[in-house]
């Protein structure tokens, strides 16, 4: 079991890997994107949720307080979702469906990552292949 824990750990901080690496290796186009999307400071924006995917993902793959790694994701992923694809506001039918598409991956994403929180706090300790054993406790 706690191979498999572990997998897909790694798995799912895979994705979030790229992409946090891809806020801050394209991070200028990345900033104009997010503007035209109306995100405030998004010079600023970009790289700081570049770095809070990044950690999360890490956290949640490595193990160091999993749990504290998947609310991580869940902070970046709940208001991109709605942010940045805003599919009801999109009138070309491509554009609003690829925007749907992405907005319903994200609170996919989310809900996979609220799963795992549960899972690694209810755990705890019994968690297994961990560096730091998840910080909230549910019972």
């Amino acid at each position: 079991m706690d191979v498999l824990v572990l997998l897909g750990r790694v798995l799912f901080g895979l994705l979030f890997l790229g992409s946090g690496y891809g806020h801050l290796a394209q991070r200028q186009m990345m900033a104009g994107y997010a503007a035209s999307k109306g995100v405030p400071a998004a010079n600023l924006m970009v790289p700081l949720t570049g770095l809070q995917i990044l950690v999360g993902a890490l956290m949640v793959a490595l193990g160091i307080w999993p749990d504290v790694g998947a609310l991580l994701l869940v902070a970046f992923l709940l208001p991109t979702a709605f942010i940045m694809h805003g599919f009801w506001a999109e009138t070309d039918p491509g554009a609003k469906t690829m925007e749907q598409t992405q907005f319903l991956k994200d609170l996919a994403l989310a809900g996979a990552a609220l799963v795992m929180f549960a899972v690694f706090a209810y755990l705890g300790d019994d968690l297994g292949l961990v560096l730091v054993s998840p910080l909230f406790t549910l019972s």
